[in-house]
């Protein structure tokens, strides 16, 4: 997917980035303090509309790869059940219920690969904020103001997955696609969301 450049205005954005327009257009009407959650499949766009978003509107992105549970504290079979390597929990009790009941939150993002917590960032509360990630639209974090969802056509995510992950493309094509495809599927996330992106022509 491209990256966005530095601080951009909306119509720049949205002319430099058509496919994202509609959600950029969307998020530009709501109210202050709003909560967006982009959800998706792999490959579709996902982190780079929340960095679109953040230097658009100048918006904190919280994003669901920092809420992995430990390997520890999975139970056993997670390689088979979607969203059960997600602290999904800690996630919703430290961001999204603080949020939602306008106070200030922090964010503490853990690395998995190094088994530890990275510096927490404050969340300030009445000020748009973005979760961005696989799991998103998951009912266990509860409502959001907004939900956009990316999708692209199966050869699409595959091209963008190989360029992007490289050997370890086997690993998202045979485990982690599959576990996302159940997730969305068992919630009827795509049908649920408010905004459906396809992101074919993305250029990505």
């Amino acid at each position: 997917m491209p990256e966005p450049c530095g601080n951009l205005t909306l119509a720049e954005t949205c002319r430099r980035y058509p496919v994202f327009a509609p959600a950029l257009q969307a998020v530009a009407d709501l109210d202050a303090g709003a909560l967006v959650a982009v959800d998706g499949r792999c490959g579709s766009g996902k982190t780079t509309l929340g960095a679109l978003l953040a230097a658009v509107f100048g918006c904190a992105v919280v994003h669901t790869d920092d809420y992995y549970l430990p390997f520890a504290r999975r139970a056993p079979g997670w390689e088979r059940t979607p969203a059960a390597n997600m602290d999904l929990a800690r996630l919703r009790a430290e961001v999204l219920d603080p949020l939602r009941a306008g106070r200030a939150a922090v964010s503490r993002p853990y690395d998995c690969h190094r088994g530890q917590f990275g510096p927490a960032a404050a969340l300030p509360a009445g000020a748009l904020t973005v979760l961005e990630g696989s799991y998103a639209h998951h009912p266990a974090l509860g409502p959001y103001t907004l939900r956009v969802f990316l999708t692209c056509e199966p050869a699409v995510q595959a091209a963008r997955l190989q360029a992007r992950e490289g050997g370890n493309f086997e690993m998202f094509r045979t485990r982690w696609v599959p576990l996302e495809e159940g997730y969305l599927q068992a919630y009827g996330i795509e049908a649920a969301a408010d905004l459906v992106l396809h992101t074919d022509a993305s250029g990505g």
